[in-house]
């Protein structure tokens, strides 16, 4: 592809994965149109050298490996998060007064809670219902794909102030409005009525849902010069992409394994039985190694002389404000891929890794740059430092620089995103 091919692509993907398990089955079609077979998690393996391979971890997590003729090869790994900062529905939701119907919703990851309004939103994710195994509900996966829902704003009139900054609540600043209340609205059920209309089930038959709201706007290509993608969920489908893009264009290695991770709930810290912070990612391996007959002292020291790339979106210099950015290094949009480091370990680099990043850029032509925080400002955490912490590899955070990051609609370069697509398949090469 080239770069407008890819910035393109980038924006189809994100429109396909309104949420985390959408993300997971936008994937899972990438992956099967090259080949890749399902396995089940809790399931025997039978995995073959040669092969590749791809694991639906709990609907909103993926794993994809390929197999060398010879796994007993390096273990190259990237990692990217499936979950982005967002609300989602309180159970319950339903909420009227003074005509007004509503909806009671709580907030997800780090939002900037001004951007969501006024904007037309829709509804995506999971809708649990009855089944004859209890154990067992059946799940619907959906996507309501048309604006239902706005976050109305206080008009000047009615706030002289609110130019000067205005704390939103969220509680009662961001409750949705979704529909006015008549006598065909039957305002104590009318949610369920309607979820239970576009599942195509019985609303009495509703158990549970996962229900997040995204940003109804699709992404597009913006700047004069078409030098910027403007999309919701840059972070961090950008990532995922790339991890999709370099295990598939590097093709079945002659020897060890390449693999990907597509984690969720790295907004909200990690630890759950689907993210990084877990021992999920160490099971996996275990029992991949196994499955290939490699002994367990032969496939602990091929994981810890492995080599881990986190991939996640980086911060660029913003316009209008370049006080915010360390002063020496200066991450621009359009000028390549974002090496992170920092001295706390919060990025998981460390001089060994970035050394062996610049070189494989520099012998794949993508191009870099180098991110730190100011030393009086700190910044996140990542899959990165999360990861090895659990499987101590080298590591290297990069992604992406971006502006507005946890926006509602995010701002990234439009020639980037080939630049991470191009390392991650160098990476998986190598």
């Amino acid at each position: 592809m080239n770069t407008l091919e890819s910035a393109k692509n980038l924006i189809d993907f994100i429109e396909k994965a309104p949420s985390s398990y959408h993300s997971v089955l936008a994937s899972i079609s990438e992956l099967e149109a090259a080949g890749f077979s399902p396995l089940e998690l809790a399931e025997p393996w039978d995995v073959e050298p040669g092969k590749s391979y791809y694991i639906n971890v709990y609907g909103t997590s993926l794993f994809a490996f390929t197999v060398g003729n010879e796994p007993k090869g390096r273990l190259h790994m990237a990692a990217a998060h499936t979950d982005y900062p967002c609300f989602k529905l309180k159970p319950s939701p339903e909420l009227s007064e003074k005509h007004y119907a509503r909806l009671n919703t709580t907030s997800y990851g780090g939002v900037i809670l001004n951007t969501w309004m006024d904007r037309p939103l829709s509804i995506a994710g999971k809708v649990m219902t009855k089944s004859d195994n209890v154990f067992k509900p059946e799940a619907h996966i959906i996507d309501i794909k048309r604006p239902v829902l706005t976050i109305p704003n206080l008009a000047i009139h009615m706030n002289r102030e609110i130019n000067k900054g205005v704390e939103l609540n969220k509680q009662t600043d961001m409750l949705p409005l979704a529909a006015m209340v008549t006598e065909q609205l039957e305002k104590d059920d009318f949610f369920i009525r309607f979820l239970a209309a576009e599942t195509g089930v019985k609303a009495e038959d509703i158990l549970d849902f996962d229900l997040t709201l995204y940003a109804a706007e699709k992404g597009c290509i913006t700047g004069i010069n078409e030098e910027f993608i403007s999309s919701p969920r840059i972070d961090n489908q950008t990532s995922v992409v790339s991890c999709l893009k370099g295990i598939i264009g590097a093709g079945v290695p002659e020897a060890g394994i390449n693999f990907i991770a597509c984690f969720d709930n790295e907004e909200i810290g990690s630890a759950t039985k689907q993210g990084a912070d877990s021992t999920l990612l160490n099971l996996v391996l275990d029992k991949l190694y196994d499955s290939l007959g490699v002994d367990k002292m032969t496939a602990r020291d091929l994981m810890l002389s492995g080599f881990f790339l986190s991939l996640d979106v980086a911060h660029a210099i913003h316009p209008c404000h370049s006080e915010k950015s360390d002063v020496t290094n200066i991450p621009l949009l359009n000028a390549g891929i974002t090496i992170k480091a920092d001295a706390s370990q919060k990025y998981a680099t460390d001089t060994e890794a970035i050394a062996a990043v610049r070189q494989l850029c520099e012998k794949a032509g993508v191009p870099y740059q180098m991110f730190v925080n100011r030393s009086d400002v700190g910044g996140g955490s990542t899959l990165g430092s999360i990861n090895s912490s659990h499987l101590p590899m080298f590591t290297a955070d990069l992604g992406v620089p971006m502006l507005a990051m946890h926006s509602a609609r995010e701002l990234m370069g439009s020639k980037d995103q080939k630049a991470m697509d191009d390392l991650a398949e160098a990476f998986f090469r190598e």
